[in-house]
């Protein structure tokens, strides 16, 4: 949910005019809400509304964080233990938890998925998915200590060469553009995040 609040009409039951409330002071409904899509006074797109409270359920992108740990010129890739993409390699990323950074949520994958710890740097890539509504924002990232193994997500930890990367064996389209994209801006630090590829 966006920072948006929900809404309720001035009246407190009005299906015509809607007002921002906080969400918490909202009482919970013991069945399921009426929800329909129209356009809410003030807004300019369609979104799910509460018929009884008018409350205004607004569906934004995912935010996903990851990064490239390397220690002595070896890469952490972790192999999936569940769906999508069981079996196959990835480095450490998933979604944003609330009250974090994405820096500390690209800290925190790290450490579920992998069991290393590290040291966060700069920013690599900024992917944009609009087909499946996320945005992924991933790291380069120093291993504090060799140490790392796979945590309730992961089959398998592993550090790799970069010539043994199981390259036909990655999970994501975003894996292969991350790794390949940490090898355009190797030894640079005077680069402007990488964008998804022109698609062809």
């Amino acid at each position: 949910m966006s920072e948006d609040d929900g809404s309720l009409s001035e009246d407190g039951g009005s299906d015509e005019t809607v007002r921002k409330v906080e969400p918490s002071r909202l009482p919970l409904p013991l069945t399921p809400p009426p929800f329909e899509n129209f356009i809410p006074e003030g807004d300019t797109r369609k979104r799910s509304v509460c018929r009884s409270c008018g409350q205004i359920l607004y569906q934004n992108p995912r935010i996903v964080v990851g990064a490239v740990c390397v220690m002595n010129r070896r890469f952490l890739l972790v192999r999936r233990a569940i769906e999508p993409r069981i079996g196959a390699w990835t480095f450490p990323c998933g979604y944003m938890e609330m009250n974090e950074t994405t820096r500390e949520g690209a800290a925190r994958e790290v450490r579920e998925e992998a069991g290393a710890h590290v040291e966060v740097e700069d920013l690599l890539a900024v992917y944009s998915l609009p087909h499946i509504s996320q945005v992924h924002m991933m790291y380069r990232a120093r291993m504090l200590t060799p140490d790392h193994a796979p945590g309730e997500e992961s089959l398998e930890s592993r550090l790799f060469e970069w010539s043994d990367i199981p390259w036909d064996d990655l999970a994501f389209p975003t894996t292969h553009w991350t790794l390949r994209d940490y090898a355009r801006a190797d030894g640079r630090t005077d680069f402007a995040p990488f964008d998804r590829p022109e698609p062809g």
